[in-house]
């Protein structure tokens, strides 16, 4: 079973608890550190790493703030890091949390071990959550039934998967139902979501990128820019998935991580 800290402004669950190896792990937007509950079971057990699955701004069960951009994340993140001696630690991040972890490993190299980032690239992304956020906007969360939200997003969002993504952070409340994550800060700040890693930033680490051969989040065109951020690392595709990598093939996401870190 995982331990969970109390005191911190992120929310965290520990797996792997006094393993020698630390793992942080930071999830993507409307996501929360559970979504990568299962790999981080397996690396405990199997691989004898500490996982700390953390919980973003905004996100899950941490603080909500109307600061919403990559600089508080990455502050929120080293204090966590700092408070609980995990300096130096491996940093794993999908998406959102990619971004988060690779401005952090460029702005504090001395407490990023080893950088992870999972299907995102440093550079800019347009707005393109817009039909999400309008969906979530539209339900009426005001009813004693889980099946019934389920339907009204249905009717909004056709793809099974995002809509299954979403409603990991549904949750009953006394008046009906609502989403963990901050959605009225989120859509006023979802211009900082796609902002492109600072011109200036390097890290010189041992750096993994992940990406699903779905997707179009890192494409073929990115490798020169990353390789100008992050000159130590190397890009892994992962066939037959998608955006959600670790979701879609969680074994060979599992191997690509156990092995980087065993290097």
């Amino acid at each position: 079973m995982p331990t969970i800290p109390q005191l911190m402004k992120l929310y965290s669950k520990i797996y792997g608890s006094g393993n020698h190896c630390k793992l942080i792990v930071l999830h993507g937007l409307f996501g929360m550190g559970d979504n990568w509950a299962t790999l981080a079971r397996r690396w405990a057990e199997e691989e004898q790493i500490e996982v700390h699955l953390l919980d973003m701004p905004n996100h899950g069960r941490s603080y909500k703030t109307k600061h919403f951009d990559y600089e508080t994340m990455a502050a929120d993140v080293l204090e966590y890091l700092e408070t609980n001696h995990l300096t130096p630690s491996n940093l794993l991040g999908h998406s959102m949390g990619g971004k988060t972890a690779m401005l952090l490993a460029t702005l504090r190299p001395d407490v990023v071990e080893r950088l992870i980032v999972v299907d995102i690239a440093p550079r800019y992304y347009p707005v393109h959550h817009t039909f999400i956020i309008e969906a979530l906007r539209s339900l009426n969360l005001k009813t004693e039934s889980r099946t019934d939200v389920e339907e009204q997003l249905a009717q909004k969002i056709a793809q099974p998967d995002i809509r299954m993504f979403l409603l990991k952070s549904l949750h009953r409340t006394p008046v009906g139902f609502e989403f963990r994550f901050n959605l009225d800060v989120i859509a006023d700040k979802i211009e900082e979501v796609g902002r492109a890693l600072p011109e200036y930033a390097v890290y010189q680490g041992p750096t993994l990128f992940i990406r699903g051969n779905r997707s179009d989040y890192i494409r073929d065109s990115d490798f020169p820019l990353i390789s100008k951020h992050f000159p130590n690392s190397r890009v892994e595709t992962v066939n037959d998935a998608g955006h959600w990598v670790h979701a879609e093939q969680p074994d060979k996401v599992f191997t690509l991580v156990a092995q980087f870190l065993a290097q």
